[in-house]
């Protein structure tokens, strides 16, 4: 039922095939987590089948290591008409040492779209309950006002004859 799930949380263990030369889990790796837990998300929240239209500000904090339990929590924070805003971060725990620590952050927006021609569908409205949602959907507002002045400056240079 759409409108129901706001909040998404996978957990695994980071494995070898994960990691990148450094024996760290690389940039990549991380990113295909929060894209799945984000896409989760937003699926639950709209009912609709989504496409992720932009990350912003990701954060890559710590490390993320062999044998470290993974928690990948997506939050939505913001809706327009038919996108959402996810704040999506990654936290990692070394459980011989039960210290747990943010490894990375970002914010994603998806946008629901119809099946049968991919156009944009709504999705349900959603209303922060408690001071930390609304300074969350503070956020995401002021990301969305930068990306729409990022978007004016990138249509400036490309109509720029040099």
């Amino acid at each position: 039922m759409p409108g129901k799930q706001h909040e998404v949380t996978f957990r695994f263990l980071a494995q070898p095939t994960d990691v990148n030369f450094g024996g760290k889990v690389h940039g990549g790796m991380a990113m295909k987590w929060i894209d799945q837990a984000g896409y989760a998300c937003a699926v639950g929240w709209s009912g609709a089948y989504c496409v992720t239209a932009s990350v912003s500000g990701i954060q890559f904090v710590a490390p993320i290591l062999i044998g470290d339990l993974v928690t990948v929590r997506a939050r939505l924070i913001h809706t327009g008409t038919s996108s959402m805003h996810m704040a999506v971060d990654v936290l990692t725990r070394d459980l011989r040492k039960d210290e747990q620590r943010l490894a990375t952050s970002c914010v994603m927006v998806f946008v629901a779209l119809d099946n049968p021609d991919g156009k944009p569908t709504p999705v349900p409205h959603w209303e922060p309950r408690d001071d930390n949602e609304r300074r969350l959907q503070g956020q995401a507002e002021q990301l969305l006002k930068l990306s729409k002045g990022m978007e004016q400056l990138v249509d400036l240079r490309a109509a720029s004859p040099d």
